[in-house]
């Protein structure tokens, strides 16, 4: 069963190890723990549905408090104090483009606002129903997860939209095929929702990015359905799927979804290296990228990501000979972790890692195999369910991120850093701040900071301290050369911050687009475009 107020299936937990816990204390002071409000409490406060029966639509209680909130941390807030705010009225589960063009039809009649919805892993106010006159639909795509067809010759699937991460490997691998692509949300968060916010996958070095992924589809709007052929390249005016990516609900809701997959890997490997420090590792990462050596994924955290890490692995004695083996070999105090994927046949991969050794050797990488590898991508879906150890201690944690130039990397990082450890600072509270680059192209990196604060006293003083430490953070990027998102898309969280991105033309255009498909502002209003 998929956890009500949190992270994924309630069977998971990871929990914060006791030595863990008193390296927070040290660095942001003793945790300070908030009374959760149970799932009776918040279906008491459930307002009677304003909707009209239909069908396709449920109005049981617990399904609307399912569907009302996402992932961000003030969505936490809200589902752990059982102040939800405003619930949708009803969640229809189409099973086909038909019913959604059905349930468009139906809330044109009866005046609903619109609401899709995939696999509810928003982290910025994507899903949430704002309060006023017309009543709210949630849209789940969630039955429409099955694999249609694949060509075999072209290797491109068709899927429903709402198939999650796992769905999707899945139906694939059976095949004998991969999509490889492997976002933190991977286990919740589905195809749809990937090509609506832009997503990035874990190995995006060797898949791509859902760019590169989506061959095309379908998107019902209230003005038809938007049929998007698969061609391999196109010189026929500008490329309409460009329009459907990072759309986040506002022009229509993606009811099919074409993509370019692949024929399953002989060998995948990951390993792990330590840099001497940030800078040499810096140089390092943007050579490896820049010399194209055929990886599959490569992410770097900087010193105190590493460090933190490591006191927060668990096996403490086995991580002390480690530390001691990696100074005398000179990856002390200051060291950063990197690690990366070598994917595909036997011998290219072999070719593959033999380069990118030799080069990381030059900038004094000390290898440690592959074992720290198995961990990360043993792991790599399980960091968000450490919400829930942190919280359990005293402890809040967001992330938020950007991508840059390489020219700028260094600078917006610190600059990103600066501004959350000072957020707080006026209330002499302390904010643990820590980074890595996760997904690095030939011109530049992602950087993807992630920041533990005390809550307070109350969930009010939590929710203001977040937002204080949000808007430092958001104001530091769009103010530096920086991508208000690389991968988590703009919601309600973003939205104030794109004009200085796209620009007033260009904010002027997307406009224009939402008027076009969605004249009666029906879909996610407030979501992307700000009203």
């Amino acid at each position: 069963m998929r956890r009500w107020n949190g992270w994924g299936e309630e069977t998971t937990e990871v929990q914060l190890p006791a030595h863990g816990e008193a390296f927070l204390a040290e660095r942001v002071g003793p945790g300070q723990v908030l009374v959760d409000a149970s799932l009776e409490q918040v279906l008491a406060k459930v307002p009677h549905s304003r909707l009209v029966a239909h069908p396709l639509v449920s109005l049981d209680a617990e399904t609307r408090l399912r569907h009302a909130r996402g992932q961000s941390l003030p969505d936490w807030l809200a589902m752990r104090s059982g102040e939800f705010g405003q619930f949708p009225d009803g969640v229809a589960f189409p099973e086909s483009a038909e019913q959604i063009r059905e349930l468009l039809a139906w809330a044109r009649q009866q005046n609903v606002l619109l609401i899709p919805y995939g696999g509810g892993t928003s982290v910025a106010g994507h899903i949430n129903p704002q309060a006023g006159a017309r009543p709210v639909l949630t849209l789940s795509l969630a039955r429409m997860s099955r694999l249609i067809e694949i060509d075999e010759d072209s290797l491109i699937a068709t899927f429903g939209p709402g198939a999650n991460g796992p769905q999707v490997e899945s139906q694939l691998r059976a095949r004998g095929y991969t999509l490889g692509h492997f976002p933190q949300s991977w286990e919740l968060s589905t195809l749809g929702g990937w090509v609506a916010s832009r997503s990035s996958g874990q190995q995006s070095l060797r898949y791509g990015r859902i760019e590169q992924l989506f061959a095309g589809g379908a998107l019902e709007t209230f003005a038809g359905t938007l049929e998007l052929p698969s061609f391999p390249a196109s010189a026929a005016g500008p490329d309409l799927r460009e329009m459907v990516m990072g759309s986040e609900g506002r022009f229509g809701i993606i009811s099919e979804v074409k993509v370019r997959i692949t024929p399953l890997a002989e060998q995948e490997r990951f390993y792990s290296v330590f840099m001497p420090s940030w800078a040499q590792a810096l140089q390092a990462i943007r050579t490896l990228v820049q010399a194209r050596v055929p990886l599959s994924m490569l992410r770097l955290s900087n010193a105190i990501e590493t460090e933190t890490q490591l006191a927060l692995a668990g096996h403490p004695r086995q991580i002390a000979w480690l530390e001691k083996y990696l100074a005398l070999r000179g990856a002390g105090e200051g060291k950063c972790m990197l690690t990366f994927g070598v994917t595909g046949a036997r011998a290219q991969n072999a070719a593959s890692l033999k380069q990118a050794r030799r080069l990381l050797k030059g900038f004094g990488g000390v290898f440690t195999g592959t074992l720290l590898g198995k961990k990360w991508a043993e792991n790599r879906f399980r960091f968000p369910y450490l919400r829930h150890g942190l919280w359990a201690a005293g402890y809040a944690v967001d992330t938020l991120e950007t991508a840059t130039d390489w020219s700028n990397v260094d600078s917006l990082l610190n600059k990103i850093e600066a501004s959350l450890r000072q957020g707080l600072a006026a209330e002499g509270e302390r904010v643990h701040v820590f980074t890595h680059l996760s997904h690095v192209y030939g011109e530049g990196s992602s950087i993807y900071t992630t920041y533990v604060f005390r809550p307070g006293g109350s969930y009010e003083q939590a929710l203001d301290r977040w937002q204080r430490l949000k808007q430092a953070a958001s104001r530091t990027i769009a103010e530096n050369r920086g991508t208000i998102s690389h991968q988590h898309g703009v919601g309600r969280d973003h939205a104030p911050y794109l004009a200085t991105e796209k620009g007033e033309l260009g904010m002027a255009a997307l406009q224009a687009l939402a008027a076009h498909f969605d004249p009666e502002r029906r879909l996610v209003p407030g979501v992307l475009l700000e009203e």
